[in-house]
């Protein structure tokens, strides 16, 4: 009778905490922010100078902010600019909602996430217009995002799911020549509630 009893208890324990960890797993924020500097080692740049433009950009950190910058250029059918977290990936929940915190310049700028290391290939696209000198909060959920390559939208894409996340960037491909400006605070996941 003890064994039977024993055994129940640690098996009713056992269940508990699969439960709060699974809970926990679930409804525990996801983030990326920039109070540790360490951070932007994870980032890269990537420009329309891989196809010849002109563009420039710079990627700093600073008051605890990564700060996106540089010159867009239409020169020799150049036209973007693009950051991309391609280090270190978080493990994202399937669903939910992502938010980001930025301050930007009045210029119009994409959110972006791929599912796989690629440099190139398929990148699920969020548009996002930002308030010169304003802090903005934005969330996005999967709905927001589309499939595109290139600038073209890729019906044939698999769905978007959080979890696949392999790389999140920013790109600014406005059509719009000129400086550009845009800090970001954080990235992060809302957590669901159950």
């Amino acid at each position: 009778m003890r064994l039977v009893t024993k055994l129940i208890l640690t098996v009713g324990i056992s269940l508990i905490a699969f439960c709060s960890w699974s809970i926990q797993n679930t409804t525990m924020e996801k983030r990326i922010d920039f109070s540790n500097p360490q951070e932007t080692q994870n980032w890269i740049i990537v420009n329309d100078t891989v196809m010849g433009g002109r563009s420039r950009a710079s990627l700093t950190l600073e008051k605890n902010m990564l700060v996106f910058a540089g010159d867009l250029s239409l020169q020799n059918n150049g036209g973007f600019a693009s950051i991309r977290r391609i280090y270190e990936p978080l493990s994202w929940n399937r669903r939910g909602t992502l938010e980001i915190k930025v301050l930007g310049d009045g210029r119009s700028y994409q959110f972006r996430l791929r599912t796989n290391q690629n440099a190139d290939g398929v990148a699920y696209v969020a548009n996002f217009t930002t308030t010169k000198n304003q802090i903005q909060t934005l969330q996005f959920n999967i709905k927001d995002f589309t499939p595109q390559f290139r600038g073209r939208l890729v019906s044939s894409a698999p769905t978007l799911n959080f979890s696949d996340i392999a790389q999140i960037g920013f790109m600014l491909a406005d059509k719009n020549p000129g400086q550009f400006v845009l800090q970001i605070s954080h990235i992060r996941q809302v957590p669901e509630t159950i």
